[in-house]
């Protein structure tokens, strides 16, 4: 599809043009600054995923047949050897003579980031417990299935064993109850329900930010806008917009509010509903970014009967969809400038701080002045990855495509 006629698709607000949804997710304005992050965030999944692997062993170690035959499910297409070595430092190598195999092990280095990011998410414990009672005042019922809460707890902010540190130790907020539409799940709800908050979206911020500029009527229900560069902006779609944007809304804490899907009206109010749920959602998340796979599994939760991903991609103006590594990924844009957090936390910080590792690679990783190896620590027998390489393959652990 041409640049003009993507253009002409993609930015007219409630009148879709009749497309497969590949074709308009594959035609919608690209943002490199967006497109560039995920390309190194893609990686930095991956290394997570083993990174989490190595620190749920009891010796905070990982041998290597064992990741070897987790690399398909983890997408290692290169195999786990190949993938250690692309990482060194992030993850180091070792061989265990009394298990007679080679180990994987965190480098020092990101072993204290790893620290860092479960300090950080322990120290902002209380945040934890606003985002979580925020998003089940979301929720029509005030309740939401604890698997789907699963789903996205790192995006949250959560410690990793947020069950016994956030929703046990308050349990004068939350409760855990079986789920009655599905068997062995659980319900995550308030313990009164008749005390639940009244809490204020996060858009309302910006909106006091720019009442000294713009007329009270005009922002009232208005979101920040900030389109891809490039972007076509007909005198068409300018004036659509500048409608939706004075159009009244349910807030994603409004109990029962909303439309009617009866009419023409009805369906443009619960739109822009669902557009503030996705808002609020995006900026409960520690990163602003999530998974649109992830936060469909709310979608039933918060009463929102339109294609997440559809939804995205029907406001550019506020979110960026990518689609690296193989899964759709929503940024908020007005969150994010030159590929960075404007408003970062600690948590943020520290997964910078790996990521940066992740895009260093073997950058500068070579052998020394004087062409030696680097030193074997003391207690441990380094391991020539090379040779693990080429073994590795030998003995079925390559899982290269």
């Amino acid at each position: 599809m041409s640049g003009g006629a993507a253009a002409a698709c993609l930015p007219i607000l409630f009148r879709r043009c009749k497309t497969t949804s590949a074709q308009y997710v594959a035609s919608r304005s690209i943002d490199p600054t967006f497109e560039k992050l995920m390309e190194g965030y893609k990686h930095f999944l991956k290394v997570l995923a083993v990174q989490d692997l190595i620190l749920g062993s009891p010796t905070a170690s990982l041998p290597l047949p064992v990741l070897s035959a987790a690399a398909p499910r983890l997408r290692l297409s290169r195999g786990a050897a190949h993938f250690v070595r692309t990482f060194p430092r992030i993850f180091s190598l070792l061989y265990d003579p009394s298990a007679a195999q080679p180990l994987v092990r965190l480098t020092p280095t990101a072993a204290r980031i790893a620290s860092g990011e479960s300090d950080a998410a322990s120290t902002s414990a209380p945040d934890a417990v606003d985002r979580l009672r925020r998003l089940l005042c979301m929720s029509s019922s005030r309740s939401l299935p604890l698997r789907a809460v699963f789903r996205v707890w790192r995006e949250l902010g959560l410690p990793d064993d947020f069950e016994d540190s956030i929703i046990a130790r308050n349990s004068t907020i939350f409760a855990l109850r079986t789920n009655p539409r599905e068997t062995n799940t659980h319900l995550l709800e308030f313990v009164d329900q008749s005390q639940t908050p009244n809490f204020t979206p996060a858009v309302d911020a910006w909106r006091c930010q720019e009442r000294n500029q713009a007329d009270e009527a005009e922002l009232k229900f208005a979101f920040k806008q900030g389109f891809p560069p490039g972007m076509r902006l007909t005198k068409n779609y300018r004036a659509r917009l500048k409608e939706w944007q004075q159009l009244p809304y349910a807030g994603p804490y409004d109990v029962g509010g909303g439309g009617s899907a009866r009419s023409k009206a009805g369906m443009r109010a619960l739109e822009k509903r669902a557009v503030g749920i996705a808002h609020e959602f995006l900026s409960l998340t520690v990163e602003k970014m999530v998974e649109v796979e992830k936060i469909s599994h709310f979608r039933k939760c918060f009463r929102v009967d339109l294609n997440i991903r559809d939804l995205f991609l029907d406001h550019p103006g506020m979110f960026y969809l990518s689609t690296k590594g193989k899964r759709h990924t929503v940024f908020l844009r007005e969150a994010y400038y030159k590929g960075r957090l404007m408003d970062p936390n600690p948590i943020y910080e520290a997964r910078r701080r790996l990521l940066e590792l992740v895009l260093m690679r073997r950058r500068g990783m070579g052998a020394d002045s004087a062409g030696r190896r680097p030193s074997r620590s003391e207690g441990d027998v380094g391991v020539d990855m090379k040779e693990v390489c080429s073994s590795d393959s030998d003995t079925r652990y390559d899982f290269g495509e």
